[in-house]
């Protein structure tokens, strides 16, 4: 009857049965690439859960065109509904009516962590929301996973978007590429710390800041941070028992974020015992379309701090190493994981570039870029975050990775804090070394460089730094790029 999906690895086609006589409509899910083993998995996945918010699993089995060609398909539970994000856009729910839906999402997730299974690309994109009756579907599974199944990549991170990638996954980053450690093992709080992006989203029209390392708005992940851009900063209009429960799921310490079942008790209890507030819509019509992490709002008057410049041959390094990986083809993903398409190769190097440690200025293209990504909600397939795992590059050649240092700089970066004249810093927890203010992270010394510090005497140290003042001659200045 018409196809009605592509991703990555499969096409989704709405179909009926030609032999039965008033079959209902399925979805049937083929393989693009002969032998993907991923439908192996995803029917093995979808074979042991059984939820009413997750479409079952009818059939499967391999088409062959030719003897020595086989594609493998599934046939599921045809659901006709909208995506997540779209349907928030023309219903403009209340704080109650999102609360049901994560809690009825949520669910789902326990379901399939109950069964072993992990979803591992929960997002607006893969949630559907049935027209009839408003309820929402977690759907497409292709990137799952379940206790004893094989891996089939060797990238540092499985497939996934980056948008909804927990810290503790970006931090594993560099353990793997230094120390040669096994991959980064996802678990069920990796589809929780997804969830809570869905939900943040869902509920401001924004992404919450990525949580990568290099990312300029890493910072704020900072817990003295967190609560300058929780949900309700954004939209006045949501619930403070939302917003809070948003802020649970997008906790940067994993077992925070609790199991999927005590969130979705959380969400139901909230939902059920919510005042006449909650039944207050969550957008008046009048707002812009969602777009990607957008400007603190105008009564937010803080300033990002300044990023400590790499030294000179760093970035140099940094940028030559990018270029040779490109020119030999080191930027394509494993044949498991390569973009569907060039226009995804393209991106993929191009946003490399732009998280590259080299402190080059904005381009117009990279904005371009940016905006196009954010409207394919991250920007990415499931494809594994090609940009973030092409920078794992065969022994021969270094890694984009490599530390700057172990120990200390012998001076102080640009914008970090200096002593007093009596050669001490303001803070009580802050320590004079080499002309600058230093914190000590309470970390084991061995996972130092996971948390972008500095080896001195035996510890691990972060450099302080200074928050630019506000200009004198009018509104405190303030940094609105996006």
């Amino acid at each position: 009857m018409g196809q009605r999906g592509r991703g990555a690895y499969g096409v989704v086609y709405r179909a009926v049965s030609v032999e039965a006589h008033d079959a209902e409509t399925v979805a049937l899910k083929l393989a693009l690439h002969p032998g993907d083993a991923r439908f192996a998995r995803e029917a093995e996945l979808l074979s042991r859960i059984r939820h009413p918010a997750i479409p079952r699993l009818l059939d499967h089995g391999h088409w062959q065109p030719r003897e020595t060609l086989s594609f493998p398909w599934l046939v599921m539970d045809w659901v006709e509904g909208t995506p997540l994000y779209v349907w928030a856009q023309a219903q403009r729910p209340s704080s109650r009516q999102v609360l049901q839906l994560l809690a009825r999402l949520a669910r789902a997730l326990e379901a399939t962590h109950s069964a072993g299974g992990l979803h591992r690309d929960v997002k607006g994109d893969n949630v559907l929301v049935r027209r009839e009756d408003a309820q929402p579907f977690l759907m497409d599974f292709g990137s799952g996973h379940h206790l004893g199944a094989a891996t089939l990549t060797t990238q540092p991170l499985p497939p996934g978007t980056s948008e909804y990638r927990p810290p503790e996954a970006f931090r594993s980053i560099r353990r793997f590429s230094r120390r040669s450690a096994a991959a980064y093992a996802p678990g069920p709080t990796d589809d929780l710390f997804a969830l809570g992006v869905t939900a943040y989203r869902l509920v401001t029209g924004k992404y919450p800041p990525l949580a990568h390392l290099e990312n300029v708005d890493a910072w704020l992940w900072h817990p003295d941070e967190l609560e300058l851009w929780t949900a309700r900063v954004f939209n006045r209009r949501c619930l403070p028992e939302l917003s809070a429960l948003v802020s649970r799921m997008l906790s940067p310490q994993p077992e925070a974020r609790g199991s999927a079942r005590e969130v979705a008790e959380a969400l139901e209890n909230a939902a059920r015992s919510a005042g006449r507030e909650a039944d207050v819509p969550l957008f008046t019509g009048e707002e812009p379309r969602p777009a990607g992490l957008s400007p603190l709002p105008q009564h937010v008057t803080v300033q990002r701090p300044p990023r400590p410049r790499r030294w000179p041959w760093f970035a140099a390094a940094s940028l030559a190493g990018t270029l040779a990986l490109r020119a030999a083809g080191l930027l394509s993903a494993s044949r498991f994981e390569e973009p569907a398409t060039p226009q995804l190769a393209e991106q993929s190097a191009v946003r490399l570039l732009s998280e590259s440690r080299f402190e080059a200025p904005a381009t117009l293209q990279l904005a371009e870029q940016k905006e196009s990504d954010e409207a394919k909600d991250g920007g990415t397939v499931a494809v594994g975050d090609t940009a973030l795992t092409a920078r794992v590059a065969p022994e021969r050649t270094p890694s984009l990775w490599s530390p700057i240092a172990v120990e200390l700089p012998p001076k102080p970066f640009p914008g970090q804090l200096r002593p007093n004249g009596n050669g001490r810093c303001t803070n009580k927890r802050q320590v004079a070394i080499n002309g600058g203010c230093w914190t000590k992270l309470p970390v084991d010394l061995k996972e130092c460089d996971e948390w972008d510090g500095f080896e001195y005497r035996g510890a691990c140290y972060l450099p302080v730094l200074a928050r630019p003042r506000p200009a004198t001659s009018g509104p405190a200045a303030r940094d609105d790029r996006p």
